[in-house]
């Protein structure tokens, strides 16, 4: 028997649900703007949903009895993207690839459109941002032209369905899912409600057929994903292209996978004829050239790959009061830890000093097995030292000036004596001032080594 309940709400957030009578910019419960809209209409009662029979093809199953072979993974062509994928891109399968605008999204779909349709499989291209010819000037120079390759630049849903229906094919590129707008929801192109319409349909589209798509997404200024968070809800990976526009160093990282794993990373370089893989970025962030004070290599953990980077101090004395910490690569309040350490365990004075530490190559280190890489740096610039080619060092220091072991540590090792490092400075030397001490007396144990100690 239906019963009655008080009228509902006229306006709902899209985002957490929050009802209120009047219309608001802003969701008074998880503070999002522009997600309040009006609710649908309601009729005041409450109705029972009848069950349905499954059908045959649909009934419930022993999961023990599931064929998996009907989903296979398939390659994308871009091996550092299959590793991120966690093998290759499985049919059906939603994938949501974000980043800021200009780090090179297009570019890295066209590449990956490009090498499908080369192994085979025709693709479907929909630019909603940029008309055919600007899509295809950028083909030309990257050398994404093939056949099986088609291009559509079109925002309107319902023709992109209909080229989908036209073209059939096997994978499907959607460039970005902000821009493409739904008869079927109210707002313009990038609304909360036409983003998640647009999204929903789609996706429904790839699991009904089995054809996996990928969707573009915008970010915001603090790097979420633009529209709704039932964005990343409703597909199934989630995958993030960053990197700094001032360097050609990018990298992809899955933050959800549904199919693999999520701590890969894949490492591209832009050059002037599009993107290139990195399958060994070993040597991207290292110096070239005899050892130089203030100088120390660690070894990074970026996903499961394990990587040299370098890091360099510069230290200046000053007069000013407030001396300068400039950071560029790491953490800003590990490095003044590190330096609290430093004055206070190891006896080296930085308090009237200006410090500046980097890393080579634009690449963000800011784990704490850095910080005895940074000590060992800023050690070396105050006393004009370099450490000996060879010797690497990663650890995280303590209050009490103590060396902590990190994670992963045996495949930092690993991946230290396949690269020809001799010495690794780690938790083995107790504390900072018995590292510093292990970096002199090896330092010394090297002939040839025509360097300054410590």
């Amino acid at each position: 028997m239906a019963t009655r309940r008080p009228a509902p709400a006229a306006y709902r957030c899209t985002e957490c649900g929050w009802t209120t009578p009047k219309w608001a910019g802003r969701c008074a419960e998880c503070q999002q703007w522009g997600t309040v809209v009006e609710a649908a209409e309601q009729t005041g009662i409450l109705r029972q949903i009848a069950a349905v029979a499954p059908t045959d093809e649909r009934a419930a199953r022993p999961i023990t009895s599931i064929d998996t072979s009907e989903a296979p993974r398939r390659t994308s062509g871009v091996g550092e993207f299959d590793r991120v994928l966690g093998g290759g891109i499985v049919p059906g399968a939603a994938i949501l690839l974000s980043g800021e605008p200009g780090v090179g999204k297009s570019t890295l779909l066209l590449e990956v459109a490009a090498q499908s349709a080369r192994a085979g499989r025709r693709v479907l291209y929909a630019s909603a941002e940029e008309s055919p010819a600007q899509v295809r000037l950028r083909a030309e120079r990257t050398g994404a032209l093939h056949d099986e390759l088609y291009l559509a630049s079109e925002t309107d849903l319902a023709t992109i369905l209909g080229h989908i229906d036209e073209v059939r094919p096997e994978l499907v590129i959607v460039d970005s899912v902000q821009t493409v707008s739904s008869s079927l929801s109210e707002g313009m192109a990038g609304h909360p409600s036409q983003v998640r319409e647009v999204a929903s349909t789609l996706i429904r589209v790839a699991k009904d057929r089995g054809l996996p798509i990928v969707l573009v997404g915008h970010v915001t200024k603090d790097g979420q994903v633009a529209g709704p968070r039932l964005l990343e809800h409703l597909v199934d990976v989630v995958c993030q292209f960053e990197g700094d526009p001032h360097t050609s160093l990018r990298f992809v990282r899955a933050l959800k996978n549904r199919f693999g794993p999520t701590d890969e990373v894949g490492c591209f370089e832009m050059t002037g004829s599009g993107i290139a893989e990195v399958p060994d970025p070993s040597s991207l962030f290292l110096s070239r050239g005899a050892p130089v004070p203030g100088t120390c290599v660690a070894i990074a953990l970026e996903g499961k790959r394990a990587m040299p980077v370098e890091v360099q101090a510069l230290t200046i004395r000053t007069t000013a009061p407030n001396p300068r910490r400039i950071v560029n690569g790491v953490d800003a309040s590990r490095v003044a830890m590190v330096l609290a350490v430093l004055e206070r365990r190891a006896n080296i004075k930085v308090s009237d000093l200006d410090v500046y530490v980097s890393t080579v190559g634009g690449v963000r280190f800011t784990e704490p097995a850095a910080d005895l890489a940074i000590a060992v740096a800023v050690a070396g610039s105050i006393d004009n030292s370099a450490v000996p080619q060879g010797i690497a060092a990663i650890g995280e220091l303590s209050l009490a000036g103590e060396i902590r072991p990190v994670t992963q540590a045996g495949q930092r090792r690993s991946e230290a004596t396949r690269l020809g490092y001799k010495q690794l400075i780690d938790e083995r030397s107790k504390n900072l001032r018995g590292a510093l001490g292990d970096i002199k007396v090896r330092g010394r144990a090297r002939p040839g080594d025509d360097v300054p100690e410590f």
